[in-house]
């Protein structure tokens, strides 16, 4: 059987500077505290958001998807993704009902191969969020593993 021939290392590489559509994302107290009571913790108070919520809001709210970040990294399965980090910032708490700016773009993106032999791509995500006044409140940088088949 024959496998996929990785992705061009040149195509991968280009992909750093790519620059997602931006948007807004708010966070309701419905959605917060379904988010908090999963992780069996108390609601915060002053409506502070359950910092969870960084694993999704930062994707949407940048007008992205999961599906279109594997696609991006030309992925060759949902099983061929490796997580080696998800880095959250935050410098403000967060807090529902603010209508929060979120931009993103890729930061890094290049081949590398395990001490095995076993080739992957490493992408860097970065996410950054903002109040409306402009100010940051959160960073994310999600970095995964396209894990490569060699012919």
């Amino acid at each position: 059987m024959t496998q996929k021939a990785p992705p061009d290392e040149r195509e991968i590489a280009a992909l750093v500077g790519h620059k997602f559509p931006g948007g807004h994302y708010t966070v309701e107290h419905w959605e917060n505290f379904l988010l908090t009571e999963c992780t069996g913790a108390d609601l915060l108070p002053d409506g502070q958001v359950h910092p969870v919520v960084l694993f999704h809001m930062p994707i949407l709210g940048a007008g992205t998807t999961i599906a279109e970040m594997f696609a991006l990294g030309q992925a060759d399965s949902d099983f061929s993704i490796g997580i080696e980090s998800y880095d959250w910032r935050m410098f403000k708490p967060l807090k529902e009902d603010v209508r929060y700016r979120i931009e993103a773009h890729i930061t890094e993106a290049d081949r590398r191969a395990h001490d095995d032999g076993r080739v992957y791509d490493r992408i860097q995500f970065q996410f950054d969020i903002a109040d409306p006044a402009g100010d940051a409140v959160a960073q994310t940088i999600i970095t995964w593993h396209y894990n490569r088949s060699v012919s």
